[in-house]
Parts: structure tokens; sequence; C-alpha cells
């Protein structure tokens, strides 16, 4: 049997038509569609970088029931400072070194000082807003032993620390 081109057409037309009606029947339809279709694309996506939120401690306030003595305990303030676009969450705060006495106080030779780390996570976490900075009081987190020098006496003293913040 010979086929002229009119007749290919209308054979195709009729293998196509039936090929979708057995595809619907049969509810492979979205395969069917599935498999017609053709695309292309790309796409790409950039990570951005946390910096890193950065602290200061140090003991709160100038009246007696903060100031530090052999024995003792007194709050501790913590300047934290958001420099990222978004704000941020600090989760936990743990003391990172050990306690300094200023220059002014080189007899400070066992300053006895250590940082009480507050229960982590901190509950509720601390929110500071974008490029923006939060005074954090953590209430009788600077402890004193009575092992201290008394060249210590009236010196200010550097708690390192280190701040655990999430986006």
């Amino acid at each position: 049997m010979t086929f002229t081109p009119k007749k290919t057409r209308r054979l195709a037309a009729k293998s196509a038509a039936a090929a979708v009606g057995l595809c619907l029947a049969t509810g492979a339809g979205g395969a069917c569609a599935y498999w017609a279709t053709v695309g292309a694309g790309s796409g790409s996506a950039v990570n951005g970088t946390m910096q890193s939120v950065t602290a200061v401690a140090f003991v709160a306030g100038d009246g007696t029931q903060n100031s530090l003595v052999p024995g003792g305990t007194a709050d501790v303030a913590v300047r934290a400072f958001n420099p990222n676009s978004f704000p941020v969450k600090v989760q936990a705060i743990r003391g990172n070194g050990t306690a300094t006495a200023d220059a002014n106080h080189s007899g400070c030779i066992t300053t006895g000082v250590t940082f009480v780390d507050p229960a982590a996570p901190l509950a509720p976490a601390v929110a500071i807003a974008a490029n923006t900075s939060v005074l954090i009081t953590l209430p009788g987190a600077a402890a004193m032993s009575l092992a201290s020098s008394s060249g210590c006496q009236g010196a200010t003293f550097n708690l390192p620390v280190t701040l655990e913040a999430r986006k």
C-alpha cells in the first residue's frame, strides 16, 4: 500500500487524536502533558554573611548593691551591638577568658573575679534591631573570691564574654 502526503497527514492527525483520547480516557492526561512540554531555564541565589555581634561587659551601676567585694557578686551589664541590616536574637552569653583589672591597678595580681554564665538559652532571647545596640543586665553574673589581692580594691574589671546570636 502506498501513502500519499495527504493520506500521511490524515493518518498522523488520527494517530495524535487517538493518543490524546487514550491519555484522557486512562487518566494519564497530566503525564502526557508533562512529556509534551519542553522548557529550559536557570536560577541563582546569593547567601549573605552575618557579621559578628559585639559585646562589652562591665559591672552595672555604681551603688553599693552593685559593688564587687571579696566573697560577693554584682550585676553585669553587657552592651551588645548588632552591625547587621537585619534583627538578631541573643540566645546565650558565656564567659570567654580571664577577668583582668584596669591598667591603674598593677598590684591586682590575683583578681579572683569570674563571670557566672547565665542559664542558656536566655529566656527569653534578647532581640537586637538592625544596626543598634542594647544593654542586657545579668543579675549576680560577676563573682569575686576571697583569694582576691588587696591591690584589686577600686579596680575596674574587664570581663571577656561571647554572645551567641541568631537571625
